[in-house]
């Protein structure tokens, strides 16, 4: 017996957040061509370097995000 689409959603609604933007991506990509999606791709890094070149983009040091990232980490294991 199939599962119905409604079915599948609510059982993927029991998957942990990860769980789901991994499913979520994996049914994006079967139902985009992989050329367009990789066309959006360099279209973003093509917007990011005119940015970055135009000197309108906020550069923010590797240090410092990781930074954030583990003060992040920190509070939402507290």
């Amino acid at each position: 017996m199939s599962l119905t689409a409604e079915q599948i959603k609510v059982e993927a609604m029991k998957l942990p957040p990860e769980e789901r933007a991994d499913l979520a991506d994996w049914l994006w990509i079967s139902v985009t061509p992989r050329d367009e999606v990789q066309a959006a791709w360099d279209a973003e890094i093509a917007r990011r370097i005119a940015e970055i070149d135009a000197g309108t983009a906020e550069l923010i040091p590797g240090e410092e995000v990781f930074a954030r990232l583990e003060e992040k980490l920190r509070k939402a294991g507290a």
